[in-house]
C-alpha cells in the first residue's frame, strides 16, 4: 500500500469535518489560583448540540500574532494561523476547540514574565482545569504544539492536571539544562541570547507595548548564567519523568539535534506513562506539523484519547521513524519499530586511528575510523582558541561574533562503505584528552561524505543544510550519573567541575544526539572533533570561555587509551 493510500484509509476512521461555524472569543480572562488572570483566545464549534474537547497551548509567542506561513505549507494562510500551534480552521470543523493562552507577563496577560518556569506550569494547570469546566467542553483536554508549545506540555504533565487526557509534544526540549541551555556543560549562547533579545523586542518594540507596557521583562539570561551547573532550579524548569503519567505521543525531528530531539527520545524512554508512542521525522520545524500526514497522526491520537474513537493508532507499533537515505529535501519513507533504541542494534565501536598531525584544509583528515584498536598510543595536538580577524580576543565580543580564520581540531573518516549501512539510534564517543589549560571544550560533528568527497546534507529545522548530528562536552563536566548512564547514552551529572591538570590525559564520554542515516555504498562517515562550533552549527552556537585562550588540546588513541565512536548499526 502506498503512503497516499494508507493516509486515505486512515482518514475513514477519524473525526470528519462538519460545518458548525466557528465562535471566536477574544481575550477571555482565565483566573489563576493566586488571584491573577491570564488572557486567552478560544475558537470553538458554533453549536450547542454536543460538547467538545479542547486543544490547549500556552506560550510567550503572543496569541494575537498572525503567522503568515510559507507558500509550500500544506495548510493555507488564514487570519487565525499562529506560530507553532494548530490551525482552528482545520480543527474546529472536526469537533475541537482551540485555546491559546498568553503566558503570565506576555502578550495580553499581566504579571511578571517567567518563560519555561514552574510558575508557568502552575498557570497552565489552572487554565486547563478552568477550560475543562466550560459548558461547551466535554471535560477532556489535550495538548499539541511545536517547540515552546511542546516544552510546556512536558512541564504541565509533571503536575498531573485531572482534565489533561493526552499530550503530543511535537519537537519539544524537555531538560532545560541539557537540551537547551548547556550542551554537555557548554553554554548555548547563540540560540538562548538571541531568543531572549528577539522576544523582548517583539514585546517592547511591537504592539504589546501599547496595551502592556511592562511586558516581557524576565531576568532569564542572568538566571541561566548564574545556574551554570545542574540543580533543583533546573529540575523545576524541566520534565520530571517519574511524574509524567498522561498518555503521550512524543514527536521528534532528526534535524533537531541542537534543541529538541533529545527531549523527545528521552521522554519516550523514561516517562512513567503506560501509553506512549514515538515518531521521528525530517524537514523543517513546521512543515511536518502542518502536513496532511502529520495532522492525521495528531487527529488519530487526540480522537482516541479525547473522543473515545478507535482510530487504530494504538494497534500500531509504538515507534514510527522516517529512515533517511541521504540528501533529500523531501520526506523519506516511514518505518514502524517496537522499541527505542532498536532491539536488533549492533553496537559497533569505531576506534580512532591517528595518523598525522593537524591539517589546515577543511577537507583533509588526520586519521581513520577503524573497527580495530590500534596497538600503540598516538596523539594529536591542536590549538583550542582559533584565531579570528581580531586575533585571540577573549576579552571582547569579537571572540564570538567574528568567524575563525582556518580550521581547528581534527577529523577522521571510515573507509568507503562496501555496501549500504544503516545507523539509527543514540551515539557516544569515548575520548582520551588533555589540555595545557584547566578545561577543554569537545565539540563533535558527524558527516555523510559521498564518493566524490562532498558533504551529503539534510534539511535543518530552519530549512538550512545540516550534517548528521552533533555532540558536546566540557571536559570538567565529565562526571557521569551512574544510575542514569547507559552504554550508548552517557548521562553527565553536571553538578561539579573536575578541573584538568596540564597535559594529564583523562577519559571523557561524549553524548552524541540520536541520528538516522543509510550510508550508501562508497560513502564515508566523517567525525570532526573541534574546540569550537563546527560545520552547520548556526544558529545553535556556544560561548567559548577564556580557558580556551592560547591553550593546546590533545587527543589520544590506541593502546591503553581506547578512543572510539560507538555506532548503532542496524543489520539489513
Amino acid at each position: 500500500m502506498t503512503q497516499e493510500n494508507a493516509i486515505q484509509e486512515k482518514i475513514k476512521h477519524v473525526s470528519q469535518p462538519v460545518d458548525h461555524g466557528m465562535i471566536i472569543e477574544k481575550n477571555v480572562q482565565i483566573p489563576m489560583r493566586d488571584g491573577s488572570y491570564l488572557m486567552a483566545d478560544i475558537f470553538r464549534p458554533d453549536t450547542t448540540a454536543q460538547k467538545f474537547p479542547a486543544i490547549m497551548n500556552t506560550s510567550v509567542y503572543q496569541k494575537d500574532k498572525v503567522w503568515t506561513p510559507p507558500h509550500d505549507l500544506e495548510e493555507e494562510a488564514n487570519p487565525y494561523m499562529n506560530w507553532e500551534t494548530v490551525n482552528p480552521l482545520w480543527w474546529v470543523p472536526r469537533g475541537y476547540a482551540c485555546v491559546r493562552v498568553d503566558s503570565r507577563g506576555t502578550g495580553q496577560s499581566p504579571g511578571l514574565c517567567e518563560p519555561s518556569s514552574y510558575q508557568e506550569s502552575v498557570d497552565f494547570y489552572d487554565a486547563i482545569e478552568w477550560i475543562a469546566k466550560r459548558d461547551w467542553c466535554n471535560s477532556n483536554i489535550g495538548t499539541s504544539g511545536i517547540s515552546y508549545h511542546a516544552s510546556s506540555q512536558w512541564r504541565v504533565a509533571n503536575l498531573r492536571p485531572p482534565s489533561l487526557k493526552a499530550i503530543m509534544p511535537w519537537e519539544g526540549r524537555a531538560d532545560q539544562y541539557r537540551d537547551q541551555a548547556y550542551h554537555g556543560g557548554i553554554f548555548s549562547m547563540g540560540f538562548v541570547s538571541n531568543w531572549i533579545a528577539t522576544h523582548t523586542a517583539h514585546h517592547l518594540l511591537g504592539r504589546p507595548r501599547s496595551f502592556n507596557p511592562d511586558t516581557f521583562q524576565p531576568d532569564m539570561l542572568w538566571q541561566y548564567l548564574r545556574h551554570n551547573l545542574d540543580s533543583d532550579w533546573w529540575r523545576l524548569h524541566s520534565a520530571r519523568w517519574d511524574q509524567i503519567e498522561v498518555p503521550l505521543f512524543s514527536v521528534g525531528n532528526w534535524g533537531g539535534w541542537a534543541l529538541h530531539l533529545r527531549g523527545n527520545t528521552e521522554g519516550f524512554v523514561n516517562a512513567k506513562s503506560k501509553h506512549k508512542k514515538l515518531r521521528i521525522h525530517t524537514g523543517t520545524h513546521f512543515h511536518p506539523f502542518h502536513s496532511e500526514e502529520g495532522r492525521l497522526d495528531q487527529l488519530r491520537w487526540l480522537d482516541y484519547w479525547l473522543k473515545d474513537i478507535d482510530t487504530g493508532i494504538m494497534d500500531e507499533p509504538p515507534v514510527k521513524l522516517e529512515i533517511r537515505t541521504g540528501g533529500s529535501d523531501k520526506p523519506y519513507a516511514f518505518r514502524f519499530e517496537n522499541e527505542w533504541p532498536l532491539a536488533r542494534t549492533k553496537w559497533t565501536k569505531m576506534y580512532l586511528q591517528l595518523d598525522q598531525q593537524e591539517q589546515q584544509e577543511g577537507d583533509q583528515v588526520e586519521g581513520t575510523l577503524s573497527e580495530s584498536l590500534p596497538n600503540k598510543t598516538a596523539q594529536i595536538s591542536y590549538p583550542s582558541s582559533a584565531i579570528t580577524k581580531a586575533g585571540i580576543a577573549s576579552g571582547s565580543s569579537l571572540s564570538t561574533t567574528h568567524g575563525n580564520v582556518g580550521r581547528t581540531g581534527i577529523s577522521l573518516k571510515t573507509k568507503p562503505m562496501t555496501s549500504d549501512m544503516e545507523i539509527t539510534g543514540p551515539l557516544m564517543c569515548n575520548l582520551w584528552v588533555s589540555s595545557t589549560s584547566e578545561d577543554m571544550d569537545i565539540m563533535i560533528t558527524l558527516r555523510n561524505i559521498d564518493a566524490n568527497g562532498n558533504d551529503v546534507n539534510e534539511v535543518g529545522q530552519h530549512g538550512q543544510p545540516i550534517p548528521l548530528t552533533k555532540g558536546w562536552l566540557r571536559a570538567s563536566h565529565r562526571t557521569l550519573d551512574a544510575e542514569k548512564t547507559l552504554p550508548h547514552r552517557p548521562y553527565h551529572a553536571h553538578t561539579q567541575r573536575l578541573w584538568l591538570e596540564p597535559n594529564v590525559p583523562v577519559e571523557c564520554q561524549v553524548e552524541i544526539w540520536p541520528t538516522c542515516i543509510v550510508l550508501k555504498k562508497g560513502h564515508q562517515l566523517r567525525i570532526d572533533i573541534q574546540p569550537r562550533d563546527g560545520l552547520g552549527s548556526a544558529p545553535y552556537t556556544h560561548f567559548h570561555c577564556d580557558y580556551n585562550s592560547g591553550a593546546t588540546n590533545t587527543i589520544y588513541s590506541g593502546g591503553d587509551k581506547e578512543s572510539y565512536l560507538l555506532l548503532p548499526v542496524i543489520p539489513n
